[in-house]
């Protein structure tokens, strides 16, 4: 069974490096010592042919820790220039530059020729805008050729957050220290960590005792927990009614995204009412799918009885027929899945929800329904979360890169999985077909919300892989999510 990755936040990550120098018998230098040369081994790993390093040293630990490693790198007949944006401050950090300096390490003004830089000018703490000369460096470390391995976080990325409130390092490879950071797994952070790894300093596990992590990540090899064999004996009823609504004038294609997602991640029966004009093109589309000329709410009724789960929004516009609807979906008492122009009607409705539905949006839609900018929901997108899932009762899923899926009483789920290919017209109406369909098959909300949202990044990920992200389409995923989600008979 996959296990989720724990993800925490910096004040988690500072008890556990008090821990960590208990376990070193009060000796922090031991700490620093071991995230230093665990450093030096990942540069070794990735760029064992580099001959030129350069090392950007910040005068606090993080810096502490990149001295280390130079002093390594120097023993070792590298050719080290260690770049200080001050001179270090804390005991720790002024002991491993005097070490380096003892071992005939030298000590420069800029960045110069180099195989390779390693950023150490700040580790977790920084929450605000590099400012002045530590700006200046990290914009001559982006401009640099060279390849960039971070220590514990690229400076400039709030590891909280995920987000970079000013210029951020753009690394290669970012070596976490003895936990993984929730917020190198979603938002800004994305585009600046590169490869992620874990050192975790040959500490034991008891250093976590007690300790919740902040966040779960889940990667694409947990879906197996979320799919097991059907029963041989089973048959549709039993595997759940979608009704989608959705498809104005003009706007047909995204039920039937919505609705074709729904058939491939297993509903037993899939339902679509939709404007009298789209019902041609979609039966020829998608014959599997019962379709619905739906123009008033009389018509809509009887389809809702039938309906074990409603998915609305997806292409349903803003005018009267889609304020109609949207309010008789908002009166029943089925399980509901709400995306697109519901949740634009959502917001202007200003109600809350059930615990057994599911709202899927997209930052400018979670902006909406909070009263906030995107850019201030994407400064803080965990907190946006919760936020949502406290104000409307329901469990979200805040899309983006790393999307976040929010439940009641629970921490974070943050999908590592996904690309930017994925960011296209239609993606999302997948989704809600994806998540409707698994509330369909049983799973309770938060479960399908979580199992969906991977289901539908891995698929992204999995049509990626042939022919590459630009120019994806979200019908590139209908295989996909078929073959994906069924992973025991793969």
């Amino acid at each position: 069974m996959h296990t989720p990755l724990p993800l925490f936040d910096p004040a988690t990550v500072r008890r556990l490096e008090a821990r960590g120098i208990e376990a070193c018998e009060g000796d922090g230098f031991a700490l620093m010592a071991r995230a230093g040369k665990a450093g030096w081994r990942c540069l070794l790993k990735h760029w064992p042919q580099a001959q030129r390093i350069a090392v950007v040293c910040g005068p606090g630990n993080n810096g502490g820790d990149g001295y280390v490693l130079a002093r390594h790198a120097h023993v070792a007949g590298r050719q080290v220039q260690v770049v200080p944006l001050a001179p270090p401050v804390s005991a720790l950090a002024q002991r491993a530059c005097a070490e380096y300096q003892a071992a005939g390490g030298v000590i420069v003004d800029a960045v110069g020729e180099a195989d390779l830089i390693v950023d150490a000018l700040f580790g977790i703490g920084l929450s605000r805008a590099p400012e002045g000369r530590a700006e200046a460096l990290i914009a001559v470390i982006n401009a640099h050729p060279a390849p960039v391995l971070a220590l514990d976080v690229p400076s400039g990325i709030d590891a909280a957050t995920g987000s970079a409130p000013g210029v951020a390092v753009r690394a290669s490879c970012t070596l976490q220290f003895l936990a993984r950071h929730r917020g190198l797994r979603t938002g800004a952070a994305l585009d600046h960590c590169g490869e992620l790894e874990l050192a975790t300093l040959d500490l034991p596990d008891s250093i976590f005792a007690g300790l919740a992590p902040a966040a779960l990540g889940y990667r694409a090899d947990a879906l197996a927990g979320f799919f097991p064999l059907r029963p041989r004996d089973t048959h549709k009823g039993r595997n759940g009614h979608v009704l989608c609504i959705g498809g104005e004038a003009g706007s047909g294609g995204a039920i039937l995204l919505t609705a074709q997602a729904a058939l491939r991640s297993g509903a037993g029966l899939v339902s679509v009412a939709t404007r009298t004009q789209h019902v041609p093109a979609l039966l020829a589309r998608c014959p599997e799918a019962m379709v619905h000329a739906v123009e008033d709410p009389a018509a809509l009724e009887p389809l809702l009885a039938r309906a074990d789960v409603v998915a609305i929004g997806p292409g349903l516009g803003q005018g009267a027929w889609g304020r109609l609807l949207f309010a008789q979906v908002l009166a029943c008492d089925k399980p509901r899945v709400f995306d697109a122009e519901a949740l634009r009607l959502l917001a202007h409705a200003g109600v809350g929800l059930r615990a057994d539905d599911v709202v899927t949006p997209h930052p400018g839609e979670a902006a909406r329904l909070l009263g906030i900018s995107t850019a201030e929901l994407q400064r803080d997108r965990f907190a946006a979360a919760a936020a949502l899932q406290a104000g409307l009762g329901c469990t979200v899923v805040l899309k983006g890169a790393g999307t976040l899926v929010q439940r009641h009483a629970a921490p974070p789920a943050v999908i590592c999985a996904g690309n930017p290919g994925m960011a296209t017209g239609g993606m999302g109406d997948l989704l809600t077909g994806v998540v409707a369909a698994l509330r369909g098959q049983g799973m309770a909300a938060g479960d399908a919300a979580l199992a969906g949202a991977l289901l539908h990044a891995a698929a992204g990920d999995a049509a990626a892989r042939g022919d590459g992200e630009r120019g994806l389409l979200p019908s590139d995923l209908m295989p996909w999510l078929r073959r994906l989600a069924n992973p025991m008979r793969r």
